[in-house]
C-alpha cells in the first residue's frame, strides 16, 4: 500500500489566508533542477501563492533543508513513499492546495520574474479559462520547446512550435486547445469538477485528457505568451524512450475514445485507426518499438474501461461536437509534423 505524508516541519503556514494560486511541482528524479526552480519562484514580482513539492518517490531524495534554503515562500513539502506517476502525483498534491487557481510547474522549469503576475492578470480578464505558457529551450533561448498543443482531427497530438526558432513564436494571446503540463494553470474548481487527470494514464498525454474535458466541461483555454518559462525537458526520463513510446501511445488511444464527441467519433474513428496502424508499422523501424505495439496492445484491451468512463464524459458535457471540432487541426498533411517529432 502507497503511504503519503505531509511534513509538517516542511510548512510554512499561511494561517487562514488563501493564497491566490498553488503553484505543484513533482520531483521524481530531478533534484538536480529544483533549487533553479524554486530560485525562480523567490523572484516573482506576483507573490500571493504557495508551493507544494511532491518527492513522488524518487531516488533522489529532496532536501531536507529546502524551508530554511528558501525562506520567501510558503512552501509545503509532500512525499510519495512510491512513483505515482504525473497524473496521481498531481493529483495528491493538488488536495493539498488551498488556492483559487492550480499552477503546474515541471521541476525543470524555471519561470521568468513576471510569470505569474502576466497569469494573475489574465485570470481576472478571463474567469474560468485555464491557460498555456510560452515554454522556450532552458539550454538554448533562442529556441522554443512549444506554445501549446495541437489536436489533430486523427487523434494525434503535439506542441506546437517544439524546437522552432523564438522568431517563429505566435505573438498573442490566442485561444487554444491545450496546455502543455510543464507549466499550466488552472482555476481549482474546475480542476475538481472533472476529476483531475485521469491516474490510469499515469504519464504522457495525460495534460492533454484533462484539457479535452476542460473544454467538454464549458473552460476554454488561451495561450499566453508573455507568460514565459525555461524548460529543460524529458529532465526525468529519456525522450523517445520505451518508457514513452508505450504509456504515450497507449494514452493517446485513450484520450481518443473518451472525448471525441457526438457523431465526430465515428467520423474521426476510421482515421484515427489509419493513424494507430501507421505507427504500429513504423515501430518496426524504431529502436524501442515493441514497446510502441505493448502500449497499443494495452489500450485495445483496456476498451471496455474506457468505453464506460466515454459514457460519464458524454453525458456531462456542456458545449457542442462542433465547438469541439472548430478549435481540431484538420489539415491532413499536419501528422506529418508529428511522425517527424523528436
Amino acid at each position: 500500500m502507497t503511504t503519503s505524508s505531509v511534513l509538517a516541519k516542511d510548512i510554512k503556514s499561511l494561517g487562514s489566508v488563501k493564497p491566490f494560486f498553488s503553484v505543484l511541482i513533482l520531483c521524481w528524479n530531478s533534484t538536480q533542477y529544483l533549487q533553479e526552480c524554486l530560485s525562480s519562484l523567490v523572484d516573482q514580482s506576483f507573490h500571493d501563492f504557495e508551493v507544494l513539492l511532491l518527492d513522488n518517490g524518487s531516488n533522489q531524495p529532496i532536501p531536507t533543508d529546502l524551508t530554511e534554503t528558501f525562506p520567501a515562500i510558503t512552501l509545503t513539502v509532500l512525499r510519495s513513499d512510491k512513483n505515482l506517476g504525473f497524473a496521481g502525483g498531481n493529483n495528491f498534491a493538488a488536495k493539498h492546495a488551498k488556492g483559487d487557481y492550480i499552477v503546474l510547474l515541471n521541476a525543470d522549469a524555471f519561470p521568468e520574474p513576471d510569470w505569474l503576475e502576466n497569469i494573475h492578470q489574465a485570470c481576472l480578464d478571463h474567469p474560468g479559462y485555464f491557460f498555456a505558457s510560452r515554454l522556450i529551450k532552458a539550454t538554448d533561448p533562442q529556441t522554443l520547446d512549444g506554445e501549446w498543443n495541437v489536436y489533430h482531427a486523427s487523434g494525434l497530438a503535439w506542441r506546437r512550435n517544439h524546437a522552432k526558432p523564438l522568431s517563429q513564436a505566435y505573438p498573442h494571446q490566442k485561444h487554444v486547445f491545450s496546455a502543455c503540463a510543464a507549466a499550466s494553470i488552472y482555476p481549482r474548481t474546475a480542476y475538481e469538477a472533472v476529476g483531475g487527470f485521469d491516474e490510469d494514464f499515469f504519464s504522457y498525454m495525460e495534460d492533454l485528457d484533462l484539457d479535452f474535458r476542460l473544454q467538454l466541461s464549458g473552460h476554454p483555454c488561451f495561450y499566453l505568451p508573455d507568460a514565459v518559462v525555461h524548460h529543460v525537458g524529458a529532465g526525468s526520463t529519456h525522450s523517445r524512450s520505451g518508457f514513452m513510446l508505450r504509456h504515450g501511445h497507449r494514452n493517446l488511444i485513450w484520450t481518443f475514445i473518451k472525448n471525441m464527441p457526438g457523431l465526430f467519433f465515428w467520423l474521426l474513428l476510421p482515421w484515427h485507426i489509419l493513424a494507430n496502424l501507421l505507427y504500429i508499422f513504423l515501430s518496426f523501424l524504431m529502436k524501442e518499438g515493441s514497446e510502441l505495439r505493448r502500449g497499443k496492445l494495452e489500450a485495445l484491451k483496456t476498451l471496455p474501461e474506457v468505453w464506460e468512463k466515454r459514457k460519464v464524459i458524454q453525458i456531462k458535457r456542456k458545449v457542442s461536437a462542433w465547438s469541439i471540432a472548430k478549435q481540431l487541426d484538420w489539415n491532413p498533411l499536419s501528422p506529418l509534423i508529428k511522425m517527424t517529432y523528436k
